[in-house]
């Protein structure tokens, strides 16, 4: 089998040369996740959130679910810049250890627990993912930040492998239903317990509960490919992806500069 693969977005059956790297060493547990944090939302309407009728402002539709600052500013610049290219689009915030699946709509299919790289920062170790998992040392197991053009795949290198979806192939990241095939490490227990603070164990790769992924994850990739925002945990998020405010930016569109001057010859500012 071979793939289509166009810079980071992979179509069709891929195969990877070092499996391990980019599903932790392991086969997808079975059965469903028994995790009450993971939640899919009410089918989507076909309409998108509306903008304010008084500012003009585009956001998007969280619904219910709780979220960081961080989170909701760069969901919404996506809505309201249209970033996202008209794909689905998924949020991972490091920082509280959760992702949000979008629609490309900008209204939320999904919300749930995640697990990341065991070590914190937002960089990729260069040749990553061409290295063997013993290879890989702790402080080297990273998730990184960025935006990424992310695809359904698999592999038929290791037996009983289930799909997974490819976030940057050439660092093996990919986004996958929990493994939890070594009972030390406890993935289910992590993914279930209130706080983030016990859900850096990967490699790299991001695991979300069984039945997140078959529910929301994987519906969403179907026959399409997204985009996916990791944010920073040790930068601005701002910083990261050239976004913006989304209140500020409509609010200098509408308003003229403090102390504008309007003579015949400039009669505007703009």
């Amino acid at each position: 089998m071979g793939m289509v693969r166009i810079g980071t977005v992979v179509l069709g059956l891929v195969l990877l040369p070092h499996y391990a790297a980019a599903l932790d060493g392991a086969v997808p547990a079975s059965g469903r996740s028994t995790s009450s944090a993971s939640r899919s939302a009410p089918a989507e309407s076909a309409k998108a959130p509306q903008p304010d009728a008084a500012t003009g402002v585009k956001r998007a539709d969280f619904a219910r679910e709780q979220a960081s600052r961080d989170a909701r500013h760069i969901a919404d610049w996506v809505v309201d810049s249209g970033d996202n290219r008209g794909l689905p689009f998924v949020i991972i915030d490091k920082m509280d250890a959760k992702i949000f699946v979008f629609a490309a709509s900008g209204r939320i299919r999904g919300a749930a627990p995640a697990l990341l790289g065991f070590a914190r920062g937002d960089h990729t170790v260069p040749g990553i993912g061409d290295r063997e998992l013993s290879d890989i040392r702790p402080e080297e197991r990273t998730t990184p930040a960025g935006r990424f053009v992310a695809g359904r795949g698999t592999s038929s290198r290791v037996a009983n492998v289930e799909d997974i979806v490819w976030i940057d192939y050439a660092s093996a990241l990919s986004l996958h239903r929990v493994i939890n095939s070594n009972p030390r490490e406890r993935r289910l227990e992590r993914l279930a317990t209130p706080t983030p603070t016990d859900n850096r164990i990967s490699f790299g790769c991001i695991n979300v509960p069984i039945a997140f992924y078959n529910e929301v994850v994987s519906p969403s990739f179907t026959g399409t490919n997204g985009i996916v925002y990791l944010l920073p945990e040790t930068r601005p998020a701002r910083e990261v992806f050239g976004s913006y405010a989304v209140e500020e930016r409509h609010q200098h569109a509408v308003q003229p500069p403090q102390n504008a001057t309007f003579t015949e010859e400039s009669p505007t500012t703009h």
